[in-house]
């Protein structure tokens, strides 16, 4: 099957628009500029989060500025707003941004099929207000604090009515919520979807409880697929992708960042413990995704690991992907990497970092390198499963696929298979600076935000 008959079959999705806000980068030009430099997001923690982490933490991902948020731009009363989960908000601004950036104006899409999936697995904000007792519970507690609002109060602020709900497979949440997305595309059940997922780490127990189940690196690093592997390091932040199938989206003239060709997702079932990874269920979810996007193992030349490094999960995922990708594989390696090294682990929005560091590789045609690599772990084979880690950026090989692998302490695996972008047509020539840019704003600090965040953009032909 050749390139063109490939990206118009059935079942295929276009990533349209995206957006995000992760660790050292606020918007999705930041985060390639990152991943591009092999740089690190992660920090010390900042003094204004401090009573966020346990003492003693070192290390961490985190967001600026958690506790801000323009509650009027969306209609909400500063009261409500104040007792609203900063993740809701997260989910709102994210979702906002998304449609942005793929030139939607939400109004248009008021009581259209529109589909609202959003990973969230993180309660911490319900934890810091339980500590003021019953007298801190209010009429908004109920709404503020509920996981199932996260995607719900998207759908209320833009009138959307598709399928709306959030998502909550432990750390594969995200990109569950995206295959998910898929599906209802798939099914007709919605025409266009949001998708995404948020994390923010905001009190402390949920560090202490991360660290006592044994997940954490006390380097505060993430040396993933490396011999130095002890644990992960804590990132937070979000990310979103507005989905269209590519029949609609090519037929719409619309930008299309790149391709969602087919994804599955399964449990471990019975393995050693609850939270010890299968291996054998990784690799039939990568093949039963391969299935449904009809393509070849040996097509695919970059996975975007689910790449924790942990002592026990690294070998078994690469044990899943030797099995899947080396028989047959010839000279060609299959490139890996992790965005943990670069911005820490998202637990509930993990999925998404990956997926869009996946797609601005393929739009870029790059693969950026994967951080803190140095010494390859023994217990991997690296030469038997054909593996290579992306110690520096490599170019995108021409008309290679790539996957993306989310895995959930409690077994849930979700695999995803993307391609670039179609080619786009030939724009029409235009003549420029014919016409000022019109920006508009609710508020005069408003306005200038808007204007530094275009003065901030990539440049773009519209």
């Amino acid at each position: 099957m050749d390139r063109a008959e490939h990206v118009a079959r059935e079942g295929a999705v276009a990533i349209v628009g995206l957006a995000c806000r992760l660790p050292s980068a606020p918007a999705p030009g930041a985060f390639w500029t990152l991943l591009r430099d092999g740089a690190d997001g992660t920090t010390e923690v900042p003094p204004n989060r401090r009573d966020s982490v346990p003492p003693g933490t070192r290390r961490g991902g985190f967001l600026s500025e958690v506790d801000t948020f323009d509650a009027a731009f969306f209609g909400i009363p500063a009261r409500e707003a104040a007792t609203m989960d900063p993740q809701q908000r997260l989910a709102l601004e994210l979702g906002w941004e998304a449609l942005e950036d793929a030139r939607i104006v939400p109004k248009t899409l008021e009581g259209s099929p529109t589909g609202v999936f959003v990973g969230a697995s993180a309660d911490d904000y319900a934890t810091l207000l339980k500590q003021g007792g019953p007298k801190a519970i209010g009429h908004h507690t109920l709404t503020g604090q509920s996981r199932a609002v996260v995607a719900n109060r998207i759908s209320y602020a833009f009138g959307l009515r598709g399928p709306s709900l959030s998502v909550d497979t432990g750390q594969s949440s995200s990109l569950v919520a995206v295959h998910l997305a898929c599906e209802a595309l798939r099914s007709g059940e919605a025409e266009l979807a949001l998708a995404g997922g948020v994390q923010l780490n905001l009190a402390p127990e949920s560090t202490i409880a991360a660290d006592r189940f044994g997940g954490l690196s006390p380097d505060g690093r993430c040396y993933t697929f490396d011999a130095r592997a002890n644990g992960y390091v804590r990132g937070e932040g979000g990310g979103f992708v507005v989905l269209k199938p590519l029949a609609a989206a090519l037929r719409d003239g619309d930008r299309v960042h790149c391709v969602i060709e087919g994804g599955a997702v399964n449990n471990d079932g019975f393995s050693e413990t609850l939270t010890t990874p299968s291996a054998e269920a990784q690799e039939a979810v990568i093949r039963a995704a391969l299935k449904r996007a009809d393509v070849p193992a040996d097509a695919v030349r970059y996975v975007e690991l689910h790449g924790t490094g942990t002592r026990v999960g690294d070998p078994l995922e690469a044990a899943a992907l030797g099995a899947v990708f080396a028989p047959g594989r010839g000279e060609d390696p299959l490139w890996v990497g992790s965005v943990k090294t670069n911005i820490g682990h998202l637990e509930g929005a993990a999925g998404i970092a990956g997926l869009l560091k996946v797609a601005l590789s393929l739009s870029h045609g790059e693969v950026p390198p994967s951080r803190n690599h140095e010494h390859p772990n023994p217990a991997i084979r690296f030469d038997d499963w054909r593996l290579r880690v992306a110690r520096e950026s490599v170019p995108w090989p021409e008309n290679a696929y790539a996957g993306v692998s989310s895995f959930g302490m409690g077994g849930t695996n979700c695999h995803l298979v993307l391609s670039a972008a179609p080619p786009a047509p030939e724009p029409p020539p235009r003549a420029r600076n014919e016409a000022p840019w019109v920006l508009s704003a609710r508020t005069p600090g408003g306005l200038r935000g808007q204007a530094a965040a275009l003065a901030g953009r990539d440049a773009d032909p519209l």
